[in-house]
């Protein structure tokens, strides 16, 4: 069953022209599905001649359809006020509206104002560019009342839907005396002025938002009765008294605290009072838990804060029937301990048996060697200083066994004169910076603290 804004034919809705989503769902305040939409009448009875329309936000009203016109869910309207007209939204028809008539308790007369006509084009236009006024006023009636040192915060301004009367709604710790702002904004606005007032949950209804659960908030969705949430209902609920957790979006304690507090005082109807003393034979219990999903209470002894003893309520109220018949139990450890049952687990617990690191990759255990780079030869030389410098640093490996000293060879012989080059070695060019030189290593200083300076040139 679907309503005529929701129904489909095709793939299309009827009513709303939103592709695919129903127009009765979570795109407006208070929203409403009319599920009496498509039942058909008995024979002889006439359709209920009122119908819901919803204006800016969550205010709604009922009008009398007199002229029999044909409206279903989402057709805008033009509707009778007290001065001009107003243009809103459709939200129910037919037998639903008799429904919410009798639960808000609004008798039918012909005081309700009426349904004038659907809205043609140029009443929708009106419509729309009042609406578009809105939050540029709203800011600048906030600095109006602001220089005029006056303790009220307008939270909403809603145009009629003709645009000759705008409702400012504002909400205030005390009396204010706004004729003077009311002058100021009819000089500044040029538009007739309507002040009124509303408490923080109307407010928080009005603009709506998102609470600390996630979804909408119930008093801009479904919500309409606010009644009082006191602190008790807390305590019943076993909560922490954390006034920024316990607050809503306006600054109240939460509406949904009432929402589960009848279930929770039939709960505690079969639990013992909390400020009941336990008398045995080895002192006095007091109570200083209670679950109540569970049906337990924990009891310690005057004197022995730190032990507490787990009691079922039938416990419980055992031990008071015999304390009010002027009998003491030995202790109430002797019923603590009938409580004591080992469960049994389904699973296997593996927390502890792998380690946090078996998967990291092992680290190399080579110790960094702590020697010194060995200073440049010469000064002089600044290209190939700075380039040694820039170089990466080569592992030095030890030498494998003992190594005579490179002595400077003796290139003559006996005779004075210089041996003849073989014919197998290969020319050298003579200043090649890439081939290795024939000079011997500097000896390595034996003390890493300490290097010496290398000696001068004569």
């Amino acid at each position: 069953m679907s309503c005529n804004s929701c129904g489909t034919g095709g793939s299309t809705p009827g009513g709303c022209k939103n592709n695919g989503t129903c127009g009765t769902s979570g795109c407006n305040k208070l929203t409403v599905f009319d599920w009496l939409a498509n039942m058909e009448l008995p024979d002889g009875q006439k359709k209920f001649p009122y119908v819901e329309v919803r204006f800016k936000n969550s205010r709604k009203e009922f009008f009398f359809n007199k002229e029999d016109l044909q409206l279903k869910i989402g057709d805008i309207v033009a509707t009778q006020t007290e001065t001009g007209h107003d243009v809103g939204i459709v939200t129910i028809t037919g037998e639903l509206v008799r429904v919410q008539m009798k639960r808000k308790r609004v008798k039918i007369s012909e005081e309700i104002p009426q349904v004038y006509r659907i809205a043609n084009a140029k009443d929708v236009e009106k419509w729309v560019a009042a609406r578009e006024k809105e939050e540029p006023m709203k800011v600048r009636a906030r600095e109006i009342a602001i220089r005029l040192q006056l303790k009220m915060k307008i939270s909403d301004i809603e145009f009629q839907g003709d645009g000759s009367k705008a409702t400012f709604y504002y909400t205030a710790d005390e009396r204010v005396d706004f004729r003077e702002l009311i002058r100021e904004y009819a000089s500044e606005f040029k538009t007739r002025i309507e002040m009124r007032q509303i408490g923080l949950r109307q407010e928080a209804a009005r603009l709506g938002g998102i609470g600390s659960c996630g979804r909408e908030l119930c008093c801009s969705t479904w919500l309409t009765d606010f009644r009082s949430v006191t602190t008790g209902a807390a305590r019943y609920q076993n909560l922490s008294l954390n006034p920024q957790k316990l607050a809503g979006q306006c600054g109240k304690l939460k509406c949904c605290l009432n929402y589960e507090l009848d279930s929770y005082m039939d709960a505690l109807s079969t639990f013992p009072k909390q400020n009941q003393k336990l008398y045995t034979d080895k002192g006095t219990a007091v109570c200083q838990k209670v679950d109540i999903f569970k049906g337990l209470m924990w009891y310690c002894y005057e004197g022995d804060w730190m032990s507490w003893h787990t009691l079922t309520t039938e416990q419980v109220h055992e031990i008071v029937a015999k304390n009010k018949a002027k009998e003491k139990v030995a202790s109430i450890e002797e019923y603590a301990s009938e409580l004591i049952i080992e469960e049994k687990v389904d699973f296997e617990n593996v927390v502890g048996q792998d380690s946090l690191t078996r998967f990291d990759q092992p680290k190399s255990r080579k110790k960094r060697s702590n020697k010194k780079r060995r200073p440049s030869a010469k000064k002089g030389n600044s290209t190939t200083a700075t380039a040694t410098q820039n170089a990466p640093a080569k592992k030095e490996t030890p030498p494998k066994g003992k190594t005579r000293p490179n002595k400077r060879r003796n290139t003559k012989n006996k005779t004075g004169a210089q041996p003849a080059s073989k014919s197998n070695d290969k020319s050298k060019p003579a200043n090649n910076p890439a081939t290795k030189s024939n000079k011997p290593r500097p000896k390595r200083n034996k003390n890493n603290n300490r290097n010496k300076p290398p000696k001068k040139e004569e």
